[in-house]
């Protein structure tokens, strides 16, 4: 197969959110849209994502199971001071290698509280796997680490945010997936089902999805279609257009706003 009639490299990642309070409902968790979209970004296509509790076997047991099927892994939560905040340690274990401080953390702690000697529990945040390397946080507070093909990130979302920007440069990412959006209103889903269906099984390398809206303007659905080779879904795009009015739907309009 020559260069140009190669598929897009597909690069894949997971993301891991840890904490219980996520579980409980107490707490509502933003990261994962902010990493999807930034992965995204940057040729990633966001393949799995799990929410953990604070629990080492559970943490260990899902970590382990995600680096080895995606090419990154992604984490957010437990690398706080408090007893619960166990992911570094979990992280290590995981990669079979032990703990230690990080000078540099110390050193960042240590001026931030001008010089008053650090306590054991602000001591726990400078821990790392050995072999990690630190992810930059531009907020507050002292940094993450990258080890292998894992990301360790704070769970507070400025926080995380802030560090995932040093995390795109460390990304081999893959071709970017563009989208192409086809609106249609006043036909619901089960007049539109059969003509998408038919256009998706015509094309199984693509993505398309049916996302439709209610409201005072009316009702419909806007019908995505994913992929990474813009004359193919240019392509798509005529064909389900064709598929849609053949099933008798008539307010069509390609490449709408409000795409989902």
């Amino acid at each position: 197969m020559s260069a140009a009639a190669a598929a897009p490299t597909r690069v894949t990642a997971a993301v891991m959110i840890i904490g219980d309070e996520i579980l409980s409902g107490r707490t509502q968790d933003t990261n994962l849209n902010a990493i999807a979209k930034y992965l995204g970004v940057h040729g990633v296509d966001l393949a799995e994502a799990r929410v953990v509790p604070d629990d080492k076997d559970e943490i260990i047991t899902a970590l382990n199971h995600l680096r080895a099927k995606y090419d990154y892994v992604l984490t957010t939560g437990g690398i706080g001071p408090t007893h619960d905040d166990i992911t570094a340690d979990c992280v290590a274990e995981a990669f079979g290698v032990a703990l230690y401080e990080h000078p540099e953390i110390i050193a960042m702690m240590t001026a931030r509280w001008n010089g008053v000697e650090l306590n054991a529990a602000r001591r726990r945040m400078a821990r790392v796997p050995e072999g990690g390397a630190l992810i930059r946080n531009p907020i507050s507070g002292p940094p993450g680490f990258c080890i292998g093909n894992v990301f360790v990130m704070a769970g507070v979302p400025q926080v995380m945010r802030g560090m995932l920007e040093d995390v795109g440069w460390r990304l081999n990412g893959g071709a970017v997936v563009i989208s192409r959006n086809v609106r249609v209103e006043g036909s619901g889903e089960g007049v539109i089902a059969e003509p998408l269906e038919r256009v998706a099984k015509a094309h199984p390398d693509l993505s398309l999805g049916s996302y439709p809206f209610f409201g005072p303007e009316g009702y419909g659905s806007n019908l995505v279609i994913r992929g990474r080779d813009a004359g193919e879904l240019a392509a798509v795009v005529d064909e389900l257009v064709a598929a849609l009015r053949g099933a008798g739907i008539e307010k069509i309009m390609p490449d709408a706003a409000a795409a989902n």
